[in-house]
């Protein structure tokens, strides 16, 4: 008997063996080698490279780009993953009515997450075209000319603007992700709730939204690691300007690595991303008392 439960856990030993494998060749590998790339003056071109230490990540704290970078993020994150959350809870919270069209609505909302990036920024930036744009265009129809800007060239608004375009693509996770929760929920707290005379909103405060925590803080995770990855959505519709007033980590690794041909350096901006994320999903499952 004992033999045979030694043969079953080598049995699952094997099974597993092909996706460790594929992990490590495609996920862990290329984080060490990304590390030890950090610690060399290599162009990403050449076979040639000299070991410089701790130089790089010297020289990007001492960067006010790379600083600017992460300011960007931090801006990125608070905007998106807890406006995304909130408007997807109340959506959900919504859809879960039962209200006539919710199937419909559901399905609109959805669908952005099935777009490609390229799609949604090339329509973004035609809507938000300073000149021939449906925003202004809009705005000067109804006599609030002073509201027309460049939207996606004005230094003051350009990072905001990035940021509701992203709400648009990815708010209909958070919704769906919300509402899959909602639907687990017992139905017999609600009918406690409302036969002690709680209304919509102290029902929704109280009640729905307290039951729903875990739900919040994987969302807040993935927010956190969704915003450091960011790097599509700016590069296509603003590049990281105007200026610097859009370059966000990932971006300014891409011109590390592919404008200055500085391998070095943008594998310790890559390194500094990765502990980021890490230590930032770590204090949110903390505080979030998550497994």
């Amino acid at each position: 008997m004992k033999k045979s439960g030694k043969k079953n856990d080598w049995a699952a030993y094997l099974y597993i063996l092909p996706m460790l494998l594929l992990s490590f060749a495609l996920v862990y590998y290329c984080i060490i080698n990304t590390v030890m790339v950090s610690f060399t003056d290599w162009d990403g071109m050449s076979g040639t490279y000299n070991i410089v230490g701790f130089q790089n990540y010297a020289k990007m704290l001492t960067d006010k780009v790379f600083w600017k970078s992460v300011t960007n993020n931090i801006i990125f994150f608070v905007g998106t993953v807890f406006i995304q959350a909130g408007l997807g809870f109340l959506l959900a919270v919504l859809l879960k009515m039962k209200l006539p069209g919710s199937n419909l609505f559901k399905a609109v909302y959805f669908m952005p997450i099935a777009m490609a990036t390229s799609i949604i920024t090339a329509v973004f930036k035609i809507i938000m075209d300073p000149t021939n744009g449906a925003l202004n265009q809009f705005l000067r129809a109804i006599h609030l000319d002073g509201l027309a800007m460049s939207w996606l060239g004005d230094t003051k608004i350009a990072l905001f603007s990035v940021i509701v375009v992203n709400i648009f693509q990815w708010m209909g996770f958070s919704m769906i992700t919300y509402y899959a929760g909602l639907m687990s929920l017992p139905e017999d707290v609600y009918e406690a709730a409302k036969i002690d005379g709680a209304g919509f909103w102290r029902t929704l405060v109280s009640v729905t939204f307290p039951m729903v925590k875990g739900t919040t803080n994987v969302l807040i995770v993935l927010g956190i690691v969704g915003s450091l990855k960011t790097f599509d959505l700016v590069k296509l519709l603003t590049a990281g300007g105007p200026g610097r007033t859009t370059t966000v980590m990932n971006t300014y690794l891409y011109e590390k690595a592919f404008n200055d041909f500085n391998a070095g350096g943008a594998a310790s901006i890559g390194v500094a991303i990765l502990v980021i994320a890490m230590i930032m999903s770590f204090l949110q499952i903390k505080l979030g008392k998550e497994d």
